[in-house]
């Protein structure tokens, strides 16, 4: 009798730890669909969110470009200007003399390449003249091609009626309406970066010293570190990549004998900055040139063949070894990001669009990137699960 009660008490008290349980599995169910639905949310209101926001920025690009030129500018400026407090000058002097730095060397680039051009667009005529003649010739050993687009077009037959042309505003038209828009967005830029760079000290100890906790101000300094080091850094290694690629495409120019080689050089690191449509650009402009100034179609895509030669040594060996792991991004993000702000802001966008996305990885990488993939199949949207139990709880 003695062992049949504490089997009973055992029973008993199985039964009501079984019942206790059953309500908190509940609330735990309960909130796994209450986050569930909380997530899908936020994952409609973020593609929501990326569709539209091409056309507010579209819209309001004269108050946008500006600011998100000068936040990558006061990221990348910021530790010269640091290195140059060290020194023992003035914020207010290191800031405009980080800044100065910076668009002396722009004005310096675009000088080098915008002189010879004004040079060599004399000689545009001529060079088109050329390049038709060779288009003329590679036409006559093609002639059969012609022949059989005439044939199909007699059988497709041709619209006939009259046709209406629009006019449209000329180039110098169009370039009249945008300068005065370029100047102010280029002084908007270059004045809120200079703010931002002399306010630097301020901002990172309003971002330190405003938190909560002492873990939510380790989390700001790693994020705030992390985002000016990739965008500095990969900004700084891109450029001596590519000002490297300019003097190697410099004397490649002047070897092979083309008119002002320092243009050449000068194009090529400028275009470089621009993933994958750059470098094509870079070769197109090169056929095009090859093609007016040299005797044959083979002698003229020689500079276009050899430069793409260097890009394919230099995007796939060179610069992946310099940059390391790092910065290896996928290349489909970069096209996408590419597309996307060159959509929005034309050159500008997609000069912008590798240290925007930069930007948003680092920050990912520290909050936590959503799981898109695994959350249609019904995993959390963040690898971290508020709702998993504790080892202690789960005992």
């Amino acid at each position: 009798m003695g062992s049949e009660k504490p089997r009973g008490e055992a029973r008993e008290e199985s039964r009501a730890a079984q019942a206790g349980a059953a309500p908190r599995r509940r609330t735990l169910s309960f909130a796994a669909q209450e986050l569930r639905l909380i997530s899908a949310l936020v994952v409609l209101l973020s593609i929501g969110l990326f569709l539209a926001l091409p056309f507010v920025l579209s819209i309001g690009s004269v108050v946008f470009l500006p600011l998100v030129s000068a936040i990558i500018l006061t990221i990348v400026l910021s530790p010269l200007a640091d290195r140059l407090s060290l020194l023992g000058l003035p914020n207010l002097l290191a800031s405009l003399l980080a800044l100065i730095i910076f668009i002396a060397i722009v004005v310096l680039a675009l000088v080098l390449i915008l002189r010879p051009a004004v040079d060599l667009f004399d000689s545009l005529p001529a060079i088109i003249e050329r390049i038709g003649e060779q288009f003329h010739q590679l036409r006559g050993s093609l002639e059969w091609v012609t022949r059989l687009n005439r044939q199909i077009a007699e059988l497709a037959g041709e619209a006939t009626g009259p046709q209406v042309v629009l006019a449209g505003p000329t180039f110098l038209e169009e370039l009249a309406f945008a300068t005065p828009s370029v100047v102010l967005e280029i002084l908007l830029t270059f004045l809120m970066a200079f703010f931002m760079i002399e306010a630097r000290t301020r901002m990172r100890s309003r971002l330190l010293l405003q938190r909560s906790s002492f873990g939510a101000t380790i989390k700001a300094v790693r994020v705030m570190r992390d985002v000016q080091d990739r965008v500095a850094a990969y900004i700084l290694t891109v450029t001596l990549i590519n000002v490297g690629i300019g003097v190697i495409v410099a004397l490649g120019a002047w070897a092979l004998g083309m008119e002002a080689p320092i243009m050449w050089g000068g194009l090529a690191a400028l275009l470089n900055f621009l993933p994958y449509i750059g470098p094509l650009a870079m070769t197109g402009l090169l056929a095009l040139f090859g093609l007016g100034t040299a005797d044959t179609i083979l002698l003229g895509l020689l500079p276009a063949a050899i430069y793409l030669g260097l890009h394919t040594v230099e995007s796939n060996l060179v610069t992946p070894a310099i940059l390391g792991a790092r910065f290896t991004v996928n290349p489909v993000m970069i096209l996408i990001a590419l597309s996307y702000f060159a959509w929005i802001w034309g050159v500008a966008g997609a000069l912008l669009s590798v240290p925007i996305l930069l930007t948003v990885t680092a920050l990912f990488d520290h909050l936590g990137r959503p799981n898109l993939v695994g959350f249609i199949f019904g995993e959390p949207l963040f690898a971290a699960n508020l709702l998993e139990l504790g080892p202690e709880e789960g005992a």
